[in-house]
Formats: structure tokens, C-alpha cells, sequence
């Protein structure tokens, strides 16, 4: 590599670390509002929501990176260009296709990238994060554990609790147990322990009363208790198990035998090629975008204005390349031997950069020619 595409690299790279990092922030923050909602209002703590956050990022990560691939080529292309480096090096021999070595490595690396994140990292992240909402979602003593609040466990149950003292110790208790519509029961006592044993989670109350409506017979009747335990294991989900997902299967279980898949997990064979072309060819659409949005700007002779109307044009393209993309899953889904499709955005872009380089050159050869033909002429 010349000093120039080391230079252009390195401002390449930089700038797609700062897009990177713009676009995660920004998506990242629009999501967590939503999460740590359901996060904190379920009882789990503040590191709980910080784990969710960080197994979310790898899926954060792919969806961004070929915006900021394609940012960070249309902006440094258009920085270069305005400051008139790009034109020196134009007017000193070197072609578009020469000057797009440094942009064509620059995808390879953000393909590569892109190929660690979409091929093995946001699976082993999805398996993990199903895995713990599992955990969380059967958390029953996180639900409960709310003082001051009227919480809802399980439909037609509800759950006061006035105070939770440091040793465990839980205050003012009051449950409503309406499942059975025609009798429900309410207690109410001073005190309270969560109890877990080998017969499930057990909520022991202390110096308390029990009362009973008996729908039918219009009747109420009262119970005190010394102590009364109420068994809440049946408000949990712990014995519900979260199905996998499509995003969460290894690659190398897609890749090996997704007829098992198919038959034990219920994916359909479309559904099982769709995710797993889709993985690698976000990879392949990381070198595109990064081309096209190169070659697009070399469209433009110098402006001090910029290249706005090329950089309206790059936007455009991928636009389009991104429409591409959600309609040929489908077909993919529909008829699997089609996986090729998933490919075609990519191979669209790399074909529109390599048009727009060829038209981009056209007027250096052409100055060429006519210098050479003006010399023989003079000679």
C-alpha cells in the first residue's frame, strides 16, 4: 500500500468507529428506555438490566455497522475530496479504481468484523439472553420483593407487602387469591418469610387472619392463625422453559444438519436457510456499501460546495440496496434452493460501484489520450 492509502485507511477506520459508536449510543439508548422499564418494574436489580443491555449489543452492533461502513466512506471520500487531496491525487495519475484499494480493504475489514458479531457472537448472545428472561420471568421472590406496592403475580393474585426489613423479614402482608372465582381467600398478617424447599417456595405468614367468601352460600368466615403457609410456587414460571429461537441456533448447527433442526425444533427448512445465508451475507453487504458509497462521490468534480448531490445519490443506493434485502428473504423462506438471492444486494452494490468507477475514470483517459495525441502532433 502507498502512504496515501494508509492515510485514507486510517481515516476510514476512524471514522467508522465514530459512526459506530453515534449510532450504538443512539440505538441503544432508545431501546434500554423501554427494557430497563421492564426490567426494574419486574423486581430484578439494576445489574440485571446492565446484563440484558450487554447481551442486546451484538444484534445492536450488526443492524448498525453497514450504516456507519456506509458513513464513514461517503464522509471521508467527501473530506478528502472538499480539501482537495482526492483531486491532487487524481491530477497526478492516480485512477478511481486505484484510489478505491483503501475502501475496498476497508470493507474487508468491517466484513470481518461483521462476520465474527453475525456468525457467532449475536447467537451465543440471543441463546444467553432467552436463557436468563427464562430465569427471570420464574423469578417469583424478585416479583414479590417490592415494598409498598400492590404487585400482580399470577392473573387474579395480588400481593401487598408494607415493609422488608434487612434479615428477610417481611411486614404488614396482605394476599388476595382470587383464582377460584366462587371462593376467594384473602389473608393479612404482621409477618412474613419466603420459604424454599425441595416442596417448592412457601410463603409463611405469622399472627394473621384468613378470610373466605363463600360465593353460593353468601357467607364470609374469618380464621385467625398463628401461622398459615401459602404455597406460591405455582405463580412461577420456573417449570416453563423459553423455546429457542431462530436467532439463537449456532451457526454450526445451521450448517450441519438443519434437517434435525427442522424436525425437533418445528423451524421450517426456509425459515432455517433464511437466517443462516442472512448471517454471512451481512458480511458481503459491508464491502458493498462501502464501495458504493466511495464510487458514488467520485461521480463529482471538485465543488467547494461539496458533493452534496452524489452524497443524496449514496444515500440513495443504499436505500435501495436495504429494499433489496427485505424482499428477497421472503422468497428465500418460501423456496430455500433460492438462498442465492440473499446475495443479490451485495452483488448490486459492488456492480453499481463498479459502474460508477468505470464512469468515474472515463475523463482521465480521456485527458490522457488527448495529451498523448497533442504531443505526437507538436512533435
Amino acid at each position: 500500500m502507498s502512504r496515501f492509502d494508509g492515510y485514507f485507511l486510517r481515516q476510514l477506520l476512524i471514522l467508522f468507529g465514530f459512526f459506530t459508536l453515534v449510532l450504538v449510543g443512539v440505538f441503544w439508548i432508545t431501546r434500554s428506555v423501554s427494557l430497563f422499564d421492564r426490567v426494574i418494574s419486574g423486581g430484578q436489580s439494576a445489574m440485571v438490566f446492565l446484563e440484558f443491555s450487554a447481551l442486546t449489543l451484538p444484534t445492536l452492533i450488526r443492524t448498525v455497522m453497514p450504516m456507519a461502513v456506509f458513513a464513514a466512506a461517503v464522509y471521508a471520500t467527501n473530506r478528502l475530496s472538499r480539501e482537495s487531496e482526492m483531486t491532487v491525487m487524481l491530477a497526478t495519475g492516480s485512477s478511481p479504481w486505484r484510489l478505491a484499494r483503501a475502501v475496498f480493504l476497508f470493507g474487508l475489514v468491517a466484513g470481518l468484523m461483521m462476520a465474527v458479531i453475525s456468525v457467532f457472537l449475536r447467537p451465543a448472545s440471543v441463546e444467553q439472553l432467552e436463557q436468563r428472561q427464562a430465569e427471570v420471568a420464574g423469578d417469583v421472590t424478585a416479583q414479590l420483593l417490592n415494598e409498598g406496592e400492590f404487585l400482580h403475580p399470577a392473573h387474579g393474585v395480588t400481593v401487598y407487602i408494607g415493609k422488608i426489613d434487612l434479615d428477610g423479614t417481611l411486614s404488614e402482608v396482605f394476599v388476595s387469591d382470587r383464582r377460584d372465582a366462587l371462593n376467594p381467600v384473602s389473608y393479612s398478617s404482621k409477618t412474613a418469610y419466603l420459604v424454599n424447599n425441595e416442596n417448592g417456595i412457601h410463603l409463611v405468614m405469622l399472627d394473621g387472619i384468613a378470610l373466605r367468601l363463600d360465593q353460593e352460600g353468601g357467607t364470609l368466615s374469618s380464621t385467625l392463625f398463628e401461622d398459615a403457609s401459602y404455597d406460591i410456587s405455582a405463580l412461577t414460571n420456573s417449570n416453563i422453559m423459553a423455546e429457542r429461537s431462530l436467532e439463537a441456533i449456532p451457526t454450526i448447527e445451521l450448517l450441519r444438519d438443519r434437517t434435525a433442526i427442522s424436525v425437533a425444533e418445528g423451524f421450517p427448512i426456509g425459515e432455517l436457510v433464511d437466517e443462516l445465508h442472512q448471517r454471512f451475507s451481512w458480511v458481503a453487504i459491508c464491502i458493498a456499501v462501502a464501495l458504493a458509497g466511495y464510487a458514488t462521490l467520485m461521480l463529482g468534480s471538485f465543488s467547494r460546495f461539496g458533493l452534496w448531490p452524489q452524497i443524496l445519490g449514496a444515500f440513495s443506493i443504499l436505500v435501495v440496496l436495504e429494499g433489496v434485502r427485505g424482499f428477497v428473504s421472503p422468497v428465500v423462506i418460501e423456496e430455500p434452493k433460492l438462498w442465492i438471492l440473499l446475495y443479490l444486494p451485495a452483488v448490486i452494490g459492488i456492480a453499481v460501484a463498479c459502474l460508477f468507477l468505470l464512469v468515474a475514470g472515463r475523463p482521465l483517459l480521456r485527458r490522457r489520450h488527448r495529451d498523448a495525441s497533442g504531443g505526437i502532433s507538436q512533435a
